[in-house]
C-alpha cells in the first residue's frame, strides 16, 4: 500500500463531519465499551443483528459489554430466510428503538448496517456499527441503500459515529462474503471513468477531496485477490479500508458520485427485480462485479471509437426525445411508483437540442484527450475478470441465472434509473447506444 491503512483512516476520518473513529484491528471488538463510553457518554445499548452475526461477534460483544456494566437489550433477525434491505424491516424494531434510552449497535454487514443506519435516523440517535465481513461499502456512507415501494435508491441517513472491524472476525467470515466486498470495491474503477468524462463534460466536476480518498489507493487496495479467497489478515484490512473510505468520500461529496456509476445502475436494475438462485438473492457485490464487467465492455467499445464524424444535426434529428423515453419507462417498469421515481430521474438529465448540440461539438473537441484520459485510467476487462475470479467471484452472469437476454435487457433500462451522467448518457446522447450495446452482446461480442 502507499500508506498504512490507520494513517488513511485516521486522515479520512480527521475530515469527516459525523465519524468520530474508525478502529480496524486484532481483537478490536474489545474496544468497543470504551467506544460507547467515550463517544456515546451511555450505559444502555440496544443491539441488533442476525442469528448469523450474532455467532460470529455479537454474543462475545454482548459478554463483554455485560461484564463492563451495561445494560444490553436485542433485536436478532432470523439468520434465515436471508434478511432484505427493505424499509419495511426496519420498521420491525424502529418502534422500540425509538422507546427505548440505548444507543444502537449494528452487529453486521451490508443489510444489518443499512437498516439499523436508516431506523437509527429516523429516531435521531447516532449509533456504532460492528463489522462482521468486509463485504460492501456502505458501513460509513451517509445514506442507506434500502428498497421502498419497490424502488431501490439510497435514503440519507447519518453514517455511524463510530465503525469497529475486528481483523479476527472479518478475516474468518465466509469468503463469498470478502469477495462481494472485493466485487462492490471493483466498481469504483468504472464509476471512477465515469466520473472522468463527467468532469470533461462540465457536468459534475471532479471533486479534489473525494476523489483521492477512493482512487489515490484504489489499486492497492485491489493488488492481492487471492488473499480475499485465503483470508489473509493483510488483504482483510486493506479491503475493508477500502471500502470504509468509499463510504467517507460519499460524506464528504454530499452524494454517492465518488462511489457509484453505471455499474450500480446495472446492479441496482437486478436487485430491483429480486434476483435470485439457488433460492438467494444475488448478493450486492456479486451484482456490481458483473455490472463492472458489463460497464467494462462498453468503454472497451468506446475506446476504439473515433467521434470526429459525429455530425450534431444528425444526432439531434435521430435522438429518442422525452416522450419516447416516457413511452419506455412504462413499458419496462409496470409499478407505476418505479416508472414515475425513472421518469423524474430521467427527466434530470435530459437536455434540449441546442446544448445537445453544442455539447456533441465539444465532445468531438476533447475527444482525443479523453480518450486517452480513460484509457490510461481503467483496469481492462480480460484484467479485471481475472482479478475478480481469483477473489472468488463470479463472473458469468448466467452463473446466477442472468441469462443473455436479460442481461442486455436491464444494460439497456438501466440507463433510465438515475439522473448521473455516466457513459450510458454519453452513448445515448451521440446516438451510438444501441451500436454499442449490440456489439457487446453479438456473437464476437463480451456477452456471446
Amino acid at each position: 500500500m502507499n500508506e498504512q491503512p490507520n494513517e488513511i483512516v485516521h486522515s479520512a476520518v480527521a475530515q469527516s463531519q459525523k465519524i468520530d473513529a474508525i478502529v480496524i484491528g486484532h481483537d478490536a471488538l474489545r474496544q468497543v465499551p470504551g467506544l460507547l463510553r467515550r463517544h456515546f457518554k451511555t450505559s444502555n445499548v440496544f443491539l441488533i443483528a442476525d442469528e448469523n452475526t450474532m455467532a460470529a461477534a455479537g454474543n462475545d460483544l454482548r459478554q463483554k459489554l455485560t461484564e463492563s456494566g451495561f445494560a444490553v437489550a436485542t433485536h436478532v433477525f432470523p439468520g434465515s430466510p436471508y434478511l432484505k434491505g427493505k424499509v419495511e424491516n426496519a420498521d420491525v424494531f424502529l418502534t422500540r428503538l425509538q422507546a427505548r434510552d440505548g444507543v444502537p449497535v449494528s452487529v453486521g454487514s451490508g443489510v444489518i448496517n443499512d437498516l439499523v443506519k436508516y431506523a437509527a435516523f429516523q429516531v435521531g440517535k447516532p449509533y456504532l456499527s460492528v463489522a462482521t465481513a468486509a463485504s460492501m461499502d456502505g458501513y460509513a456512507s451517509a445514506g442507506s441503500p434500502l428498497t421502498q415501494k419497490g424502488f431501490k435508491h439510497t435514503i440519507p441517513c447519518a453514517p455511524p459515529r463510530v465503525i469497529v472491524a475486528d481483523l479476527d472476525i472479518i478475516s474468518d467470515a465466509p469468503k463469498t462474503m470478502s469477495g462481494w466486498g472485493y466485487g462492490d470495491l471493483a466498481g469504483k474503477i468504472p464509476a471512477g471513468a465515469d466520473w472522468l468524462i463527467a468532469d470533461a463534460l462540465e457536468i459534475e466536476k471532479i471533486d479534489t477531496v473525494a476523489w483521492p480518498l477512493i482512487q489515490g489507493n484504489l489499486r492497492a487496495w485491489l493488488s492481492n485477490p487471492a488473499g480475499v479467497v485465503s483470508g489473509d489478515a493483510s488483504t482483510s484490512s486493506d479491503l475493508f479500508t477500502g471500502l470504509v473510505m468509499a463510504g467517507i468520500a460519499m460524506e464528504l461529496y454530499g452524494g454517492s458520485r465518488p462511489a457509484s456509476g453505471a455499474e450500480h445502475q446495472s446492479a441496482h436494475m437486478w436487485e430491483m427485480d429480486g434476483v435470485e438462485f439457488g433460492g438467494l438473492p444475488v448478493s450486492h457485490g456479486t451484482c456490481v462485479a458483473l455490472g463492472t464487467l458489463t460497464i467494462l465492455s462498453l468503454y472497451e467499445w468506446l475506446l476504439a471509437q473515433d467521434f470526429q464524424d459525429l455530425d450534431a444535426q444528425r444526432v439531434v434529428r435521430h435522438r429518442r426525445r422525452l416522450n419516447d423515453l416516457a413511452v419506455e419507462i412504462r413499458r419496462r417498469f409496470t409499478s407505476p411508483d418505479i416508472a414515475e421515481k425513472t421518469l423524474q430521474e430521467t427527466g434530470a438529465k435530459y437536455i434540449e437540442d441546442g446544448p445537445l448540440r453544442e455539447r456533441i461539438e465539444h465532445i468531438k473537441r476533447i475527444w482525443p484527450s479523453l480518450r486517452r484520459r480513460i484509457a490510461d485510467y481503467l483496469i481492462p476487462f480480460d484484467e479485471m475478470k481475472s482479478m475478480l475470479e481469483t477473489a472468488g467471484i463470479v463472473t458469468d452472469p448466467a452463473a446466477v441465472g442472468i441469462d443473455r437476454t436479460y442481461h442486455r435487457d436491464t444494460l439497456i433500462g438501466s440507463r433510465l434509473i438515475r439522473r448521473r451522467y455516466t457513459i450510458l448518457d454519453f452513448l445515448e446522447e451521440t446516438g451510438r447506444f444501441d451500436e454499442a450495446v449490440d456489439h457487446v452482446f453479438s456473437d464476437s461480442g463480451r456477452w456471446a
